[in-house]
């Protein structure tokens, strides 16, 4: 207010809106257009009807009901655009409100960010990384050191180990050749009953010959 406003008592500034009452006052008139728009559109459905219902017979009726829906229709025409602009209207004014929030809360983000990082040295946290790497390498040696084996000397000559080995093999291939190494375990069971062998009878020439003899015998002992 200007310095005459205010030695005068000129009206104060009113406070406008905000974001929020503009955006739900723009919704309000929409649903006020629209209502008025089906209030327009039965209104136009009515003076159609009343027109077919005079027709000819009643001219006058007729081209009146006419009359009335034309005006109707420009109405609703009317209301038509009015609804495109407020929409368009409220639309950018929601796209605002959203792009406003967002912008806020990056610069809150922003600010908490930079209170975060206040106290931190960028320098100081490669100096903290390379004491961190420093450590673990300290730690990995100091683990290599324990698991070495210390108490038995690992200078084995491999050569010699294979000729005890070759030398072990030979002595069980021996043993196997012998018959040592057979298990009594699995040696056949030896029979309790008295084996029956079929002798061969003798042949016909084998018999007569043994008659001889033993008639030879008998004459030898008279």
């Amino acid at each position: 207010m200007s310095f005459l406003g205010k030695l005068f008592g000129g009206k104060k500034e009113e406070k406008g809106p905000t974001t929020h009452e503009a955006i739900q006052k723009l919704r309000e008139t929409e649903e006020l257009l629209v209502k008025k728009q089906e209030f327009l559109e039965r209104k136009i459905d009515v003076e159609i009807q009343t027109a077919r219902k005079h027709g000819t017979k009643n001219k006058r009726a007729a081209i009146a009901a006419l009359k009335r829906k034309k005006r109707y229709e420009k109405q609703l025409t009317q209301i038509d655009g009015t609804l495109t602009q407020i929409e368009a209207q409220r639309e950018a004014l929601e796209g605002a409100t959203t792009n406003a929030q967002v912008l806020n809360t990056m610069r809150d983000a922003a600010n908490a960010m930079k209170l975060a990082h206040k106290d931190i040295d960028v320098d100081k946290v490669h100096d903290i990384m390379d004491d961190i790497a420093e450590q673990h390498d300290i730690s990995r040696e100091i683990t290599d050191a324990i698991s070495n084996n210390v108490a038995f000397s690992n200078d084995v000559d491999e050569d010699e180990l294979e000729k005890e080995l070759e030398e072990l093999e030979q002595e069980d291939l021996d043993k196997e050749m012998l018959g040592i190494n057979v298990p009594t375990d699995k040696l056949p069971d030896v029979p309790t009953s008295e084996l029956v062998h079929d002798k061969p009878k003798p042949s016909k020439a084998k018999q007569t010959e043994d008659d001889d003899d033993f008639k030879m015998l008998e004459s030898w002992a008279t």
